[in-house]
């Protein structure tokens, strides 16, 4: 009983550890030909949004520009994520300290 609690916990710290490492990777991604920018971290917190002065009298591109800058950024974001977490042992470690 007190094994699985302390998993529980190991668990819990190995999460925060995690998350600390994640808020350090953080992503750009561009749209509108590089007119957008969007700056993101691992905790899929925006940073920045960078948008040229040219869109901002042209409503139908600059909502197209945002939606792919924020679609790049997720992707790019995505797969560093995946990598960090595969670097700091990811879930299935944590599921085996349970002993699942």
């Amino acid at each position: 009983m007190f094994s699985k609690i302390k998993a529980i916990k190991d668990i819990r710290d190995q999460a925060k550890n995690m998350q600390s490492a994640l808020e350090e990777v953080v992503c750009t991604g561009t749209g509108g030909k590089g007119k957008v920018s969007i700056s993101m971290n691992g905790n899929q917190r925006i940073l920045s949004i960078d948008i040229d002065d040219e869109l901002m009298t042209n409503k139908p591109a600059l909502s197209q520009a945002l939606i792919e800058a924020f679609g790049n950024v997720t992707k790019d974001l995505q797969k560093e994520m995946a990598g960090k977490m595969k670097e700091m042992g990811g879930l299935q470690d944590m599921i085996k300290s349970l002993g699942m």
